[in-house]
């Protein structure tokens, strides 16, 4: 049977959310896709694709799983189902939906899928390094806004500034600003790093900026294709745009002020290139590593008074 027969005899055949659950988790497995866009493994992608598409909560109740998909439904399932195994396309990007920090993100192919570590600290208020009580913020590389709008809705009083070189990310964070209800603590901004942020200041700048090495972009799964590569790569060592964040942020920091930033695997090649600094390195109890902490006043050192 040729994958259009099958596709369409499933789409005959299946009449229950289980029943599609059960068949994308079979095609996904049988697919050897790969998982990193928010699941890791083909039952819990089939469970997501099913009922992200079908508008259902994903403590969706298994007593309701027999409950019958109804035809125009099942034409959705289908093509998403399709369109997962044969373009190995992220799921984010198929139902248009993505979560972060336990809040629910507008995505597209415009911007990364959202994925960081960083959530953690930010349902622990930044603790112990953030001291403002009512923290000027910067989300640098903001891309759909998911780190600077999850600081937003769950830091009281936080203020919130997003910048992005990508007008089309600006674009998504914007519409993520509007689904929030944030766009009076959020503001998005067209900004080459901290070109045009002249003059101000942060308690907290934060940043997941483009990080991954020339060898390592070249080596990725097929579905980290579809994201854009100006989300991705970041020179030969994955570090150009850090490196100028390291050189550049202590002029946007308060006395107070902390830089914390994402480099991922390319962790080793900063400290190998500012083996001078004394980087710390956060420990997450939820999984994830490769962010940093620095002060003001370590930047200073290093790349003020000490240039």
């Amino acid at each position: 049977m040729n994958v259009d027969d099958l596709y369409q005899e499933a789409e005959t055949q299946l009449s229950s959310v289980s029943d599609f659950i059960r068949f994308a988790a079979t095609q996904f497995h049988q697919a050897d896709l790969y998982f990193g866009h928010g699941t890791d493994n083909a039952w819990d992608e089939a469970v997501a694709v099913v009922l992200q598409m079908l508008d259902l909560p994903s403590d969706y109740p298994q007593s309701m799983l027999n409950a019958v998909v109804l035809s125009e439904e099942k034409k959705h399932l289908i093509h998403a189902i399709k369109t997962r195994v044969t373009e190995r396309k992220p799921l984010a990007y198929i139902t248009n939906k993505a979560y972060f920090a336990g809040l629910e993100f507008y995505v597209d192919e415009r911007v990364l899928v959202p994925r960081s570590p960083i959530a953690e600290l930010i349902h622990n208020d930044f603790y112990p390094w953030l001291e403002a009580d009512n923290p000027k913020v910067l989300d640098l590389c903001c891309g759909s806004g998911c780190i600077g709008l999850a600081i937003a809705a769950y830091i009281d009083d936080a203020e919130v500034t997003m910048s992005d070189i990508s007008e089309d990310a600006l674009t998504v964070a914007e519409i993520n600003i509007e689904r929030l209800g944030l766009y009076l603590k959020a503001r998005a901004v067209h900004s080459d790093l901290f070109d045009n942020l002249e003059g101000e200041k942060f308690d907290l700048i934060v940043s997941n900026p483009p990080y991954v090495d020339a060898e390592d972009l070249a080596d990725m799964p097929q579905e980290y294709q579809h994201e854009p590569e100006i989300g991705l790569g970041s020179g030969e060592d994955g570090l150009d745009l850090t490196r100028q964040i390291l050189e550049n942020a202590a002029h946007y920091l308060t006395e107070q002020g902390i830089l914390i930033v994402e480099v991922g695997n390319s962790w080793p090649a900063l400290e190998e290139t500012f083996s001078d600094i004394d980087f710390h390195w956060i420990e997450f109890e939820q999984g994830g590593d490769g962010v940093f902490v620095l002060t003001k006043k370590q930047l200073e050192e290093a790349f003020v008074t000490g240039s």
